[in-house]
Order: C-alpha cells, then sequence, then structure tokens
C-alpha cells in the first residue's frame, strides 16, 4: 500500500483540516461535546440574568406568544442534547477507525503507516474543511447576525417574526437594544462554531466511508481478515453513521419547528403540537393560523437535513451491508425515510405533529439499538455458523 507509506509533512499537515480532525480523535472523547454542551448551558444563565429566558409579549393582533430564550427549541434541544450527541458519536466512530478498524483491514502495515494513510485522507479534504469554515463563519454566523439581528435592531425595522433575539423592538423593558445586540452576537458566534463542528463531523464521516470503501476495493481478495470481521467493521462504521444521520435530521427539526413556530398564532411550541394533533380527532375543532414573515432558518435547516442524508445515502452507496447484516441496512433506510417526510411534514399539513412525534420515538430507539434486534440476530447467526 503506497498510500499508507507516504510521510506527511510540513504544512499540509498542520492545516485547518488537521486540527479540526484533531477535535475529535484526539484527546478526552468527552471533549468536544462537552464544550458545546457547556456553551448551550451558558447562554441559557446569560438570557436567564438579562431577563429573556422566559417571556411572552402580545402582538397587534392580542395573541400572547412565548419568545423566551429557554423555550426555543433551536437553541435549547439542539445544542443541549442533540448536538454533543451527535459530536459524541462522530468522536466514537473517528477513534475506532483510527485506533482499530483501519488497521484490521489494512493488510501488513506499521501502525504509523496506518495512521499516515488516513491523516493524508483527511490533508486531501482540506478545501472541504475551509469551505465549511467560511460558509459557517461568513455567512451562516456573521451576515445572518447581521441581517437577521443587528440591522433590525438598529435600525427599529423588522420583517421577521419577533422572538429573543428582537424582543427588544416590542418590549424595551423586557430589554435593551444594546444588551440584546451583545447577546444575539454571542449566541451567533457561538452557533456558527457549533455548526462548523457540525459540518466538520459528516466531512469525517463521508472520508472514513470513502477510506474503507478504497482499502477494501484496492485489495480485494487480499485481505488477510476474516470475511465476519469485515463485515462486523461495516455494520460498526454504518450504524455510527445511522445515528449521527438521525441526529443531523433531529437537529433541523428543531430548526425548522422554531422558525415556523414563531409565524403561527399558537401562544408556545407544545400547545401548537397538541392542537395540530387534536386536529385529527372528530369533534375537536382548533386551528392555527400563519403570519407572512421571512423564515431564513428554514433553508439553513433544509441544508443541514441534505447534509446528513447525503453521507449515509454515500455510506448505503459505498459500503452498504451485505450478509446477515442487510436486514439491519434496510431497517436504518426507513427510519431515515420516515425522519425526512416528518421534517417536509411540518406547517404542510394539519395532523403533521403526529408523523413528527412517531418519527421522533424512532428515532430515539434507533439511537440506542441501530439494527432495530436485527444486527444481534445476525451476529449470533454469524457466531453459529463460525
Amino acid at each position: 500500500m503506497a498510500e499508507d507509506q507516504t510521510v506527511v509533512t510540513g504544512a499540509e499537515g498542520t492545516g485547518l483540516a488537521r486540527a479540526s480532525e484533531a477535535l475529535f480523535s484526539q484527546g478526552s472523547p468527552l471533549n468536544l461535546p462537552v464544550s458545546v454542551f457547556a456553551g448551550a448551558v451558558s447562554l441559557q444563565f446569560i438570557s436567564l440574568f438579562l431577563g429573556i429566558s422566559s417571556v411572552t409579549y402580545m402582538r397587534d393582533d392580542g395573541i400572547i406568544k412565548q419568545v423566551g430564550f429557554l423555550w426555543a427549541p433551536n437553541w435549547t434541544i439542539l445544542f443541549i442534547i442533540f448536538l454533543p450527541l451527535f459530536l459524541a458519536f462522530v468522536v466514537d466512530l473517528l477513534v475506532f477507525w483510527r485506533r482499530e478498524g483501519r488497521a484490521e483491514i489494512s493488510g501488513p502495515v506499521s501502525p504509523s503507516g496506518v495512521l499516515k494513510g488516513w491523516e493524508q485522507k483527511v490533508d486531501a479534504s482540506s478545501y472541504t474543511f475551509w469551505a465549511a469554515f467560511l460558509v459557517n463563519i461568513g455567512f451562516a454566523g456573521i451576515f445572518q447576525w447581521v441581517d437577521v439581528r443587528l440591522l433590525p435592531l438598529l435600525t427599529g425595522k423588522n420583517d421577521h417574526a419577533v422572538d429573543w433575539g428582537s424582543l427588544a423592538l416590542v418590549d424595551p423593558d423586557a430589554i435593551s437594544v444594546s444588551q440584546e445586540i451583545v447577546f444575539t452576537g454571542l449566541a451567533y458566534f457561538y452557533m456558527c462554531i457549533c455548526f462548523y463542528l457540525f459540518f466538520t463531523g459528516l466531512i469525517l464521516l463521508y472520508t472514513l466511508v470513502h477510506d474503507f470503501s478504497e482499502i477494501v476495493h484496492r485489495r480485494g481478495s487480499k485481505v488477510d481478515v476474516d470475511p465476519s470481521r469485515v463485515s462486523k467493521i461495516e455494520l460498526r462504521i454504518m450504524q455510527g453513521i445511522f445515528r449521527c444521520t438521525i441526529l443531523g435530521l433531529l437537529i433541523a427539526i428543531t430548526m425548522k419547528l422554531q422558525a415556523l413556530y414563531v409565524t403561527t398564532t399558537a401562544s408556545n411550541v407544545p400547545r401548537w403540537l397538541l392542537i395540530d394533533g387534536l386536529s385529527l380527532v372528530p369533534g375537536i375543532s382548533g386551528t392555527i393560523g400563519w403570519g407572512d414573515y421571512a423564515t431564513p432558518t428554514n433553508y439553513t435547516s433544509l441544508v443541514v437535513a441534505l447534509s446528513a442524508c447525503t453521507v449515509f445515502l454515500y455510506g448505503c452507496v459505498r459500503i452498504g451491508l451485505s450478509g446477515p447484516y442487510r436486514a439491519a441496512l434496510r431497517k436504518m433506510m426507513v427510519v431515515v425515510v420516515l425522519e425526512v417526510l416528518a421534517y417536509l411534514s411540518m406547517g404542510a399539513f394539519s395532523g403533521f405533529s403526529v408523523l413528527l412525534v412517531l418519527g421522533i420515538l424512532l428515532a430515539t430507539y434507533g439511537l440506542f439499538d441501530p439494527g432495530f434486534g436485527t444486527s444481534q440476530v445476525a451476529a449470533k447467526g454469524v457466531r453459529n455458523v463460525s
């Protein structure tokens, strides 16, 4: 394997790609997810001190809406639960691949050669890491903050629905404009860093799949590994990617949920979902009105969902699962499709919340058992045959 014998030196080995990969693969596996969790909790405490953690305001039409920072799922559930879990699963899979998985299928190569082969793959994606960095920091962070938060607060003209970040425009007694500018700037800076980590995780998963498939294809029948062990490595990779895909879709769902909620006449998110679900019950009336506001987060959530699904689809095509584990992959694909449908159905018709809850329940179970019972049965079959 000539690739594994090449030594990576110089600036190529110390650039953004390598530094980003090191955040996931070096140090304690808890460092990255705990850092994101701590940042989210810190923002919650700051919002509590500023008095915008849980606050309502009355719209011109008399509807009272909850617009507190604590009540926004894309700032609480996303950064406190879903993103830390996503990062934890990426770290777990990446560490496994670097320390065990790659070495097992690489053949007679020294440990340093195995590691250098992986580092070459990471360095080859340098432009991708820079693109993700510039888009997340420049556009999703700075540009979006200036357009959605800073300019409306400075000019007093807001085309977006009122939420915690624009509360100073309608209730200056709750928070001043200067405080709002500083807090939203801090929150958006934290957000763009976190989403760079999210897309970095997806890039690394994509790179891992490419690395695995390339090694297997190049060595072919020369892989001196028990085929059942290769199948287990395939399963480990696909289960990790499935978990990350599910969490990526849940992240997109929370983003879209908040973006849609602020445009509705519902008083809070739980009540909105409850009324929507009860609308399917005969004899129970309840309608939710919609306002005409700009919702840039809908586009952002779509990018997140598409990116997560792309990595999963790439894994299915390049790795897949053969033999006794094929049924596990089918179930993973069904759950991913259901999650996508739940995401797309949000706000599209009455009763979407039923599909949403069902998808979330299946996704939650899938995080604990990605094979939905199939993997364990297949593993027993493999042991019995061997």
